[in-house]
């Protein structure tokens, strides 16, 4: 499935977002309160960016989205789209 086209800042906020998530997975005791107060402003931001004022704010953007900028070459090796744990 092809992504959809979205505006570079948004796929910045996500990819920004998956690596504030991967930081707090992989380090959950340090300083957890500001990373998951980082967590909640990135993701107010993603919510209201113009973008889905204009396409709508729909699961499939969102996945859509999620897929872009997972498909960057630098979370090769992270922990995204595996559950907390998981070792494959």
């Amino acid at each position: 499935m092809q992504h959809l086209p979205f505006p570079p800042d948004l796929v910045a906020l996500k990819r920004r977002q998956i690596r504030i998530y991967n930081r707090l997975v992989t380090q959950p005791a340090l300083g957890t309160a500001e990373l998951r107060r980082e967590l909640i402003r990135t993701f107010c931001r993603i919510s209201s960016h113009p973008y889905w004022a204009e396409h709508g704010c729909g699961t499939a953007g969102r996945v859509e989205l999620y897929r872009a900028a997972e498909a960057r070459p630098e979370h090769a090796g992270t922990a995204l789209g595996r559950s907390v744990g998981s070792t494959s």
